[in-house]
């Protein structure tokens, strides 16, 4: 099954997200890192969230005063999303958009990305496009949030690589959603993410998910970063 099939009937019928509106907390902390550590005015700031889903962490940045552009696979979320817009006074602008193919905005526009579990269900050759997408249209000095599956000690993730390999390094398929995940080691994030950014933090943090009524501990990788 395509990516964004997967995607679609997961919005429709959730087994592995959750519609609550909250921001995510590690969205909140690092908004708040940008503003404490980084000196960084989210007043007028453009902001791309990638994979904006329902719009809960878009919403977010848009209370504060930022410029918000979601892009979102999910028609499912989209229209949810909207019907969000349509209700308040927003400063937000949704597309659908695969964030692995050419992004429709100019060269240096972005002062605030976010990228909180998206790019990690993208293949090589869209994240190949996706860095290039990051390189182009963030400004210099440019502040990201990556939020992504970590390997590093995750046994759920080890015994996932082992039992439903996928087709490219350090993926598997959750067969239950018919989606195929990128998971990370410390090394191999730093190396791509590198190229372009410089690491301020990379954390790994540790959480339950809820999948057909189990709970699987996972891992994940937090990252603090600014653009070369």
């Amino acid at each position: 099954m395509p990516q964004h099939e997967s995607w679609e009937r997961e919005y429709r019928n959730p087994q592995l997200l959750t519609k609550d509106k909250t921001p995510r907390a590690d969205v909140v902390r690092f908004s708040r890192w940008l503003k404490k550590e980084q000196k960084i005015s989210l007043d007028d700031a453009t902001v791309l969230d990638l994979g904006s889903g329902i719009g809960r962490n878009a919403e977010y940045f848009a209370e504060q005063g930022a410029k918000v552009t979601g892009f979102e696979l999910s028609q499912t979320a989209l229209e949810i999303a909207k019907k969000c817009l349509a209700e308040t006074d927003s400063r937000i602008t949704y597309a659908r958009q695969n964030i692995g193919e050419k992004y429709p905005l100019t060269n240096q526009s972005i002062d605030v990305c976010i990228d909180v579990m998206s790019s990690n269900s993208l293949n090589e050759k869209e994240r190949t496009v996706y860095f290039a997408e990051l390189g182009r249209v963030l400004k210099s000095g440019a502040h990201m949030l990556v939020r992504t599956l970590c390997k590093d000690g995750d046994v759920n993730a080890k015994n996932l690589l082992k039992i439903s390999p996928g087709p490219e390094k350090d993926t598997y398929t959750m067969k239950e959603l018919g989606l195929t995940e990128r998971v990370w080691s410390r090394e191999d994030f730093t190396a791509d993410y590198s190229r372009i950014f410089t690491i301020l933090s990379l954390e790994k943090t540790t959480h339950y998910v809820q999948l057909n009524g189990r709970s699987y501990k996972r891992n994940y990788w937090v990252a603090h970063m600014k653009k070369n």
